[in-house]
Parts: C-alpha cells; structure tokens; sequence
C-alpha cells in the first residue's frame, strides 16, 4: 500500500471525512466520529455465523464495523451494507470490492432492500443514529428488521447512552421484543454500550 493510500485510510482522514458529513447531515450521520476498533470488534463478536443467510449492516459510514466484520470472518459476498450517504457510498465501495452495497433509507429498510435480499437476513449489525429519529421511525425500524430475519435472528446496535436507544414497551410492540446491553466500552471515544435486541416469540 502507497503512503497516500495510507494516509486516506488513515483514523484521523475517516474522522475529518466523518466529522465533515455529519456538519451536512448531522440528523442523519448521527455521531462526529466513526466507531472505534474495540467498539466495532464488540459488534461483530456478536454475530452468528452459522446461520444461513445475508449479514446486513445499517449505516456504515467510513467502514470500521465492516472492516471488523471481514476480519470475523463474514465472507464478503455475506455482507450488504446498507448506506444512506452517496460520498460514504463511493468510499466503502473502493475499500471493499465484492461487498454489496446499497445506497438508501434504512428506516424504510424492507422498501429500500426490496430486490436485494433472498431469504431471510442472518443478522443486522446497526450503527444507526437511534435517537435524533422520532420514536415511530425506531419501531418501523425494529420490526423490519425482525421481518426480514425471522425470530431467531438477532439486533446488534450500539449507543453512547445508558438506556435502550431501541423502545421496548408500548401497544405497537406488544411486549415482542427484548433488548439486553453490553458493559460500557471505555476504550471507544466516547465510551459506548453495545444492545442485542431479540425476539420474544424465539
């Protein structure tokens, strides 16, 4: 790899792109600085890969979910990134040739991945900006999710705060789902909890 390859891969180039695009979209982009390797490592821990099926990634910006994903040992044919941001798009494409990737709204995922998926989802590992949406937009979210994977399958979101960024109660979800959390991971800048939301029916 050439030094200018490296320097436009460096942490330092993806957090003044990432800081760039959210100063244009920060509703959203969501955060100022994409997530760090433990952060990102923590996520990717938790997919099953044993079960049969896509691995979808919601908003992965610069790539460092994706990156942790492939070192996991996702194939690159298994994953399909889904991002809203078109100069986030162009960059995740060059970086990794073979992954799949679509350019959309993931709050509106079964619309945007409608002719893109086969099957059931394996899992969905979100980066998402959970909190800036209105909460109708977050349960949308959650049961799309839940309609591509099945019951089996499993939510992996991250959140800067200490409360589910995800709602759980309330007469739209019946009491469906469950949501548990990581210890706070104080090697990311800021430090973050990883959630795992689930099926109650599973």
């Amino acid at each position: 790899m050439s030094q200018s390859q490296q320097m436009e891969s460096s942490p330092l180039v993806d957090a003044l792109r990432f800081l760039g695009q959210w100063a244009k979209n920060p509703r959203m982009i969501g955060a100022v600085a994409p997530s760090g390797p433990y952060l990102a490592r923590k996520m990717a821990s938790h997919v099953d890969l044993a079960r049969e099926g896509p691995i979808v990634e919601l908003g992965p910006g610069t790539g460092p979910v994706t990156q942790a994903l492939l070192a996991r040992g996702v194939p690159r044919e298994r994953l399909l990134l889904v991002e809203y941001d078109s100069h986030f798009c162009e960059l995740l494409a060059e970086r990794y040739p073979g992954v799949k990737i679509v350019q959309g709204d993931a709050y509106h995922l079964t619309k945007t991945l409608d002719g893109h998926v086969d099957g059931p989802v394996a899992s969905v590992v979100s980066s998402l900006p959970l909190l800036v949406m209105p909460e109708a937009d977050r349960i949308r979210l959650l049961k799309d999710v839940f309609l591509m994977m099945g019951p089996q399958g499993t939510m992996i979101q991250f959140t800067y705060g200490p409360k589910s960024p995800m709602p759980l109660e309330g007469p739209e979800l019946s009491g469906g789902y469950t949501g548990s959390c990581s210890a706070p991971i104080i090697l990311n800048i800021p430090p973050a909890r990883v959630w795992l939301y689930r099926s109650s029916t599973a």
